[in-house]
């Protein structure tokens, strides 16, 4: 299914929003399968950067209960369920809705935020445009969206100047493609107690409910998508309604949705798309899916991102992360994993220190990912030819918590040293690394070669890799020239005794490295 540009812009002009007249402009990149992988290449900057960092907040975060807590409100027995019950209500009579309207974001600060980003040694900075909760977190056609409820304020706008103003590439990232399936657990019902085969808010919400509320004017059926996948009457039990959930809108559903009125929501995410793109001008576009979302649709949307930043840079400077294939156009994603070798082309891991939603249990039970652990983490990926894009999530009003600081004051001092030494503008080796001697990572920077040394003891250590090599110097970065000694079995080297207090020490060496 293709949509033409007049058939978006015909869409964007019932809705009262027009693009810009350059957006209408053909670019050297068509829409085209074949044209996005003949064009496609990963710029430069983006190469050399090698950190990212993502605030992945938005109204699920008001909660501060994790993940997917929009969808998961509606399950009777989930914990998130209970929660929601607890603090706000049942979900026939006040939804997700609700939430929105009350969330705030009051101490939200984007400067403060990304300086912070930016300080841990974050080379490029991404926000969040729309989950699948399908609330659009800038001035969007969609009339859900975080100026006209909730803040009331251009949050992505607010993010990209602050971005700018860091002179920093700026990303947004878009999940809105499954908000229509995973929204349908808001049109079921408790399958037991005293409000048994109650269907709950989204099932019997109007436009016309929202008069005297804060949603006044909007349509619910807009946020919540409409009836696509509706529980049937009479299941026995919570469980049998989250199996139900699970075989049908649970499952990852890329294509476009069914009959006339799918293909106008997959228009109307086009058209966010173009919007989104052409309105904040992002450098990095992340779209949550296992390939490019609905189809033809999703390559218009790759050709139209490629196309706008070509004609603001002159050159194919844009980079979309769109799935978990390679050769598509689009960059190679591994969503909370790495790849288990090098990979001929560059790829992306995309990863959390906890919950993608803030989650205030991580806090109180100190149960982040330790900086330690995110410094072993983006060594592995940058030595097989990857970068990392790290979330480190808002609570709900908007401010970093005391240990999410701490982790990232941590991962700065790293980057200060290490990290100008063995990962900026640094290439993979022709081997990635070792597992010997509590485990090695390999990178290089012109001549010189990087170990980045995992969990190293003091003493002997020997780099099989550089067996029979030609090295001329071994040094501590920060430190000085260590002894070593070449042999066939390896490159012996003098590790410190204070070695072990050390985060991923970093050995640099030169003189006759091949590859």
């Amino acid at each position: 299914m293709r949509f033409e540009r007049r058939q978006v812009l015909a869409g964007l002009a019932a809705s009262g929003f027009s693009l810009p007249a350059r957006a209408q402009a053909a670019g050297p990149v068509p829409a085209t399968r074949r044209g996005l992988v003949e064009h496609f290449t990963v710029p430069a900057w983006y190469r050399d950067a090698k950190l990212g960092m993502w605030a992945h907040w938005g109204p699920q975060c008001a909660p501060e209960m994790g993940d997917w807590y929009g969808r998961h409100l509606y399950l009777e027995d989930h914990p998130q369920g209970e929660h929601f019950r607890r603090h706000y209500g049942h979900p026939a009579d006040t939804g997700f809705a609700g939430i929105i309207a009350g969330w705030q974001a009051e101490s939200w600060d984007p400067d403060a935020v990304f300086s912070a980003y930016a300080a841990a040694g974050a080379r490029f900075l991404v926000a969040m445009a729309c989950h699948h909760d399908n609330f659009d977190l800038f001035d969007s056609p969609h009339g859900w969206n975080a100026t006209r409820i909730g803040p009331r304020r251009d949050l992505v706008g607010g993010w990209a100047r602050a971005a700018r103003r860091l002179g920093l590439p700026f990303g947004v990232s878009n999940h809105a493609s499954h908000a229509w399936h995973w929204w349908q657990t808001a049109y079921g019902y408790d399958t037991q107690g005293p409000r048994r085969g109650e269907r709950y808010d989204a099932f019997r919400l109007t436009r016309a409910d929202g008069r005297g509320r804060s949603w006044e004017g909007l349509d619910p059926q807009a946020l919540y998508t409409g009836r696509w996948m509706v529980p049937p009457d009479a299941l026995a039990d919570p469980a049998a309604l989250r199996a139900w959930h699970d075989s049908h809108s649970g499952q990852w559903l890329e294509s476009v949705p069914p009959g006339a009125r799918g293909s106008a929501y997959a228009r109307h995410w086009l058209a966010r798309q173009m919007v989104l793109v052409e309105r904040y001008q992002p450098d990095f576009l992340y779209q949550d899916s296992h390939y490019l979302p609905f189809g033809e649709i999703g390559v218009q949307a790759a050709a139209h991102f490629y196309n706008s930043a070509i004609a603001r840079t002159g050159e194919f400077s844009g980079v979309m992360s769109a799935g978990f294939r390679p050769g598509e156009g689009t960059l190679h994603n591994h969503e909370r994993k790495a790849a288990g070798e090098i990979l001929p082309e560059p790829w992306q891991a995309a990863t959390c220190i906890g919950d993608w939603h803030y989650n205030r249990g991580r806090f109180r039970e100190q149960s982040y990912v330790p900086a330690d652990d995110v410094i072993r983490q983006l060594a592995d990926v940058v030595s097989k030819n990857g970068t990392l894009l790290l979330s480190i999530p808002l609570r709900g009003e908007g401010t970093l918590d005391a240990e999410e600081r701490a982790i990232l004051a941590a991962l700065g001092r790293w980057m200060a040293r290490e990290g100008e030494t063995a990962i900026y503008g640094s290439r993979p080796w022709r081997r990635f690394g070792e597992e010997g001697g509590g485990g090695v990572r390999y990178t290089r920077k012109g001549a010189r070669l990087n170990a980045l040394l995992l969990d190293p003891a003091p003493g002997r250590l020997v780099l099989e890799a550089l067996a029979d090599s030609a090295v001329e110097r071994v040094a501590l970065a920060g430190g000085g020239p260590l002894e070593f000694a070449r042999g066939r079995e390896g490159l012996a080297v003098e590790l410190p005794q204070d070695i072990g207090g050390r985060t991923v020490p970093v050995l640099e060496i030169s003189g006759g490295i091949a590859g």
